[in-house]
């Protein structure tokens, strides 16, 4: 038996697999985020343990003779966020999180430092990313700054509550702006542009290998018949390609979760700064990926029905299906944006709106908008030489028909609805459990879900979006000088 958590920035999920790769039983506990001041998205990790003991519990309580057999555990976990360690352990300050954006100017100064960093790090500094994290806390929590004696990621410091030991891997790791990506392994140079080092640091595991062992104890308290194997895990988004059985050059994903994301796993180190791809190492060894990021997609329909003070369902229940584009349009620059603009303080806005505009063509206009910046992010992983011409779609946005159908008309390409898609990233990490445990090959257990449907572009739909994305792209530019400084 496997165990597989994910933790997210909403919730954290947890899932139960035999070695048939059956999965028996799910939980999930939902996390809520603080925002002391605007731009800033923080949480307390003691809410992160609170979830996962909530999960464990019910996990527990559903199959309790599977859940003592658990041989292995793996972790899946939101990247960048900047957990602070003092001396003893203690968690110093609330977690600055992926899609905080007041460290701006830090990320201008740490490219200033280090003219090398894109090279290295083989990716753009943005305020996301956990350096200019510490950069912001040096300059504005100094005292805070000089008690800090380790860096943890999110689910680095889960597994640390698990087993006393901080280990971290290669594809979260690459979203620290810490790692040689290309070597797999920190770098000093861009540490100590940070003020760090090595010390700071947790050791780096592969995805799939042994991490560590759960603490006795807490195994004992959980109701282990033996204490579990933890797995090194993964990145929120490697961990879902994992689960997908994306592991192999030109293999590709579309995630509608709270951020959106393209991804198309590569056999290489392929950096693309220019129009902010990500390239980071994949969980499995000898293997990186690129990404095209959003960071406002599902959350861009959870905000929407909040100011609509309609549940999410009720919104996309009452929209007719999709068969022109809204009359609106929607920027779902929310929280700032990543590919490709790299513009941490732009905003997001409705347009071309009439005084006949009403909810449901408002709704359609949040769901294209969304569709079209990832469409944004196709177009850059394209530029960079990769172009997927097939994806899966994951993410609680994929549980949408009508939303899948206008991203594949958006994007112009076959998308695939997997069974049990919302849980894909601890599926992943369930599966990187058991390659850790058995030491199994990946190709063998790393295969690819079953589909429920492939959702083919509407052509008429895909070539009506062709005809709108130069007007949708054209309102950045008129956006940009109402950005407000960081």
């Amino acid at each position: 038996m496997f165990l597989g958590f994910d933790l997210g920035t909403s919730s954290v999920k947890a899932i139960l697999v035999d070695g048939d790769q059956r999965v028996l039983a799910e939980a999930s506990a939902p996390l809520d985020l603080l925002r002391p001041q605007p731009g800033w998205s923080e949480q307390d990790p003691e809410a992160w343990w609170r979830a996962v003991l909530a999960c464990t519990a019910a996990l527990r309580a559903a199959k309790p003779a599977e859940w003592a057999a658990v041989r292995g555990i793996g972790l899946s976990g939101q990247m960048h966020g900047a957990v602070l360690l003092d001396a003893t352990g203690a968690v110093l300050r609330p977690c600055i999180l992926w899609n905080d954006t007041r460290s701006t100017a830090e990320c201008r100064a740490l490219e200033a430092a280090v003219p090398e960093l894109q090279g290295i790090a083989g990716n753009l500094a943005m305020p996301g990313f956990t350096a200019p994290k510490l950069l912001w806390v040096r300059r504005h929590e100094p005292d805070l700054f000089a008690r800090t004696r380790r860096v943890l990621l999110p689910k680095a410091w889960v597994a640390q509550r698990m087993t006393g030991d901080a280990v971290e891997e290669m594809s979260d790791a690459s979203g620290t702006l810490w790692l040689d990506v290309g070597r797999r392994d920190w770098s000093d140079r861009l540490l100590d542009a940070t003020g760090l080092t090595r010390a700071a640091m947790p050791w780096l595991a592969e995805g799939s290998a042994p991490a560590a062992r759960m603490r006795a104890a807490l195994a004992a308290e959980w109701g282990f018949a033996a204490p579990p194997l933890l797995a090194g895990g993964a990145g929120d988004n490697a961990a879902g390609a994992v689960g997908l059985g994306a592991i192999h050059a030109g293999d590709a994903f579309v995630s509608l979760g709270t951020s959106g994301v393209v991804f198309a796993t590569t056999d290489a180190f392929r950096p693309w700064p220019r129009d902010a791809v990500h390239a980071f190492c994949h969980a499995l060894p000898a293997t990186w990926h690129q990404m095209g990021v959003t960071l406002s997609a599902a959350a861009s329909l959870a905000w929407w029905a909040g100011v609509a003070g309609q549940a999410e369902a009720a919104l996309l229940a009452e929209m007719p299906p999709p068969r022109a584009p809204s009359p609106a349009l929607f920027l779902p620059y929310l929280s700032g944006e990543r590919t490709p603009h790299n513009n941490a303080v732009i905003r997001g806005a409705f347009a071309n709106l009439s005084a006949e505009a009403e909810r449901p063509a408002l709704t359609q206009a949040v769901l294209e908008g969304v569709a079209f910046s990832l469409r944004d992010c196709l177009d850059a992983l394209a530029a960079s030489g990769t172009a997927p011409r097939q994806a899966t779609v994951i993410g609680g946005g994929s549980r949408s028909r009508a939303w899948v159908a206008i991203l594949a008309a958006a994007l112009g390409i076959p998308l695939h609805r997997p069974a049990a898609g919302e849980f894909g990233g601890a599926f992943g990490a369930a599966r990187l459990a058991r390659l850790a445990v058995t030491g199994e090959a990946a190709e063998s257990v790393c295969t690819p879900p079953r589909r429920t449907e492939t959702v083919e572009p509407d052509p008429d739909l895909a070539a009506a979006y062709a005809a709108r994305l130069p007007h949708w792209r054209a309102l950045y530019g008129a956006l940009s000088p109402l950005e407000t400084t960081a």
